[in-house]
């Protein structure tokens, strides 16, 4: 599993692609599974291969790891403040502090697949910023109120994402809260985006109804979907439109907020 933080170069329409309605949206004539990808061998590249793909939108990706926070923080502004966070596929830990500044949570966990991308985190976070965990040892124990993941499920193979949609709900207290972010694959842009990613390229992304009905299936209220990033860094001005844009499925990506129900 990873988060890829990818947004697309602008607003530039839909794309048709066939969909199997509880898998994925993925390239024509693509495979039912997502190669595995080594993200051990690309975490001291990570950072670099993610920005360099980033670079066409004149942004780069802690702009979006912000924006996405402060987008699930407003929609989740009426509710309880959450006391225990996980970013589920942390990666390298660019949204903890994100996360850390925007809830102030007790505790904060990153999990990740990767251990050398833990070690990388690490390295980077202030100390004290967050518990990080491999997902080989996280063991979850309802006792989470908010799940943060985003770009990670493009790269779960197809048949395991049911499985990680469990291991998300059992670590969330009943009527705990999943912020699920994706890629857009019915915006041009973010797929071009994507084909500039190395470890981007052959993933198969979801499209909002799969991610939906994914959630869905697997034990969650879906609440809402918005979709952010409509404009590129040369048309930032125009981005105080984006709050009244969120249910136009063009933005470079989407967040399915959803809510582990009851038993």
């Amino acid at each position: 599993m990873r988060r890829a933080g990818l947004v697309a170069p602008g607003l530039l329409g839909l794309q048709t692609m066939q969909v199997d309605p509880l898998q994925g949206a993925g390239r024509a004539g693509a495979d039912t599974m997502t190669p595995e990808t080594d993200f051990d061998s690309c975490a001291s590249d990570y950072e670099a291969e993610l920005n360099r793909g980033l670079s066409v939108s004149g942004e780069k990706k802690d702009y979006f790891a912000r924006r996405r926070v402060a987008w699930c923080a407003a929609c989740l502004a009426e509710e309880r403040a959450p006391k225990a966070v996980l970013d589920y596929g942390c990666g390298t830990g660019t949204a903890l502090p994100f996360l850390a500044e925007r809830f102030r949570p007790a505790t904060l966990v990153g999990v990740d697949v990767s251990r050398e991308s833990l070690a990388a985190a690490r390295d980077e976070l202030p100390a004290g910023t967050a518990e990080l965990i491999a997902l080989d040892d996280h063991r979850p124990s309802a006792d989470i109120d908010l799940a943060y993941c985003n770009g990670v499920f493009h790269h779960i193979p197809l048949a395991d994402r049911a499985e990680a949609v469990a291991r998300v709900r059992q670590s969330l207290r009943p009527g705990g809260w999943f912020s699920l972010w994706e890629n857009n694959p019915w915006n041009p842009g973010t797929r071009l985006v994507m084909k500039r990613i190395p470890f981007d390229r052959d993933a198969i992304p979801l499209s909002p109804p799969v991610a939906r009905r994914l959630l869905a299936a697997g034990g969650f209220r879906v609440v809402r979907t918005d979709f952010l990033f409509f404009f590129p860094g040369p048309l930032r001005r125009l981005r105080w439109l984006e709050p009244a844009l969120v249910r136009f499925p063009l933005g470079a990506q989407y967040q399915v907020l959803a809510q582990r129900e009851a038993e």
